[in-house]
């Protein structure tokens, strides 16, 4: 099960974005606007909450029926970082459970033809061996820290076997490691981590302070471009011929430390002050290393964008478009 016919072709096409205005979104966008990532025939709708409340099933459908899409990359969700997800799980698991049923029900009833899911690598199990792959997501409970969230989205998958199983879908999902990139939430009491971590550095350089890190910096994580992302994702929609999902990530040896991290942060905004690690507040998940084994077998000459590098564009733009971007 789970093989989608390989003949079917890429058509012209209507590509409707839901959370098209978010991370992931706005990079999709800069690809197909701004490096000629567009094929002749797509149509491309990028949805944000102005145009329609996921969460209601009525808006949903109407704006469904607006666009009648061939394609849907599912982006939209509640989403938020480590302590956030602490506080409200319920919200989390009851906000992305009504998000998702009401986007892949109505993506069904216009009859469009392929469905690819954003997931997360915090679905994969709390208690596992690394590094994870594409077939241990069901095999154990989440990390408790974030649980609702990573229900919901790990639901997603029985979602599409269910399509596929009962209608013949192709409905499919990837799951990225840590996304950062342009356009992030850089907000520092909810957002992830490395978003905060530029946040944080910026405003105490501005401020003649410290640099606070939360927790002990020990946790390790793989972090993926925005850009490189959003090529992947278009390559997903186009060419990828499975139900099961896929991960997209960097490589094992990529993962670094959130130490490792914030140092690369002070170095792409030449910060000149102290960090100091506040290890009263919780570390999360010491890592969820990823295997992008699949990725590569199909994909072998896949070029990610270096760490440094993405996350020096990324400060950069966040310098330069402080006044507007979301903190």
């Amino acid at each position: 099960m789970g093989f989608i016919d390989s003949r079917k072709r890429w058509e012209p096409s209507m590509v409707l974005v839901t959370g098209g205005s978010g991370l992931v979104g706005r990079a999709i966008q800069h690809v197909i606007n701004e490096e000629g990532g567009g094929k002749d025939g797509e149509e491309w709708i990028f949805l944000s909450s102005k145009d329609a409340d996921l969460m209601n099933k009525e808006e949903t459908q109407a704006v469904f029926q607006k666009h009648k899409p061939t394609h849907v990359i599912h982006l939209a969700a509640m989403v938020g970082g480590l302590f956030k997800n602490m506080r409200v799980n319920l919200d989390f698991w009851r906000n992305n459970i009504y998000i998702n049923d009401n986007v892949l029900q109505a993506a069904h009833e216009v009859d469009a033809v392929k469905v690819v899911s954003c997931l997360s690598t915090c679905i994969f199990p709390d208690k596992t061996t690394y590094p994870i792959d594409e077939t241990m997501i069901h095999n154990g409970p989440p990390h408790a820290s974030n649980f609702g969230y990573s229900y919901a989205k790990r639901m997603i998958d029985v979602h599409n076997r269910a399509y596929f199983e009962q209608y013949g879908r192709s409905y499919t999902s990837v799951i990225p490691t840590n996304v950062f990139g342009p356009h992030d939430n850089f907000n520092i009491e909810d957002g992830h981590v490395l978003p905060g971590l530029i946040h944080k550095a910026y405003r105490a350089q501005k401020e003649g302070k410290p640099l606070v890190v939360w927790g002990s910096g020990t946790p390790r994580r793989q972090f993926i471009y925005s850009l490189d992302l959003a090529r992947l994702v278009l390559w997903v929609v186009r060419d990828y011929n499975e139900v099961e999902p896929i991960i997209l990530s960097v490589g094992e040896e990529e993962e670094v430390s959130i130490k490792e991290a914030a140092e690369a942060v002070v170095r792409a905004l030449d910060f000149k002050e102290e960090v100091v690690y506040d290890t009263d507040k919780s570390d999360g998940q010491f890592k969820k290393t990823a295997s992008n084994a699949k990725l590569m077998r199909y994909l072998p000459n896949f070029a990610f964008t270096p760490f440094e590098k993405a996350l020096k564009e990324t400060c950069d733009w966040f310098v330069a478009n402080y006044d507007n971007a979301r903190k």
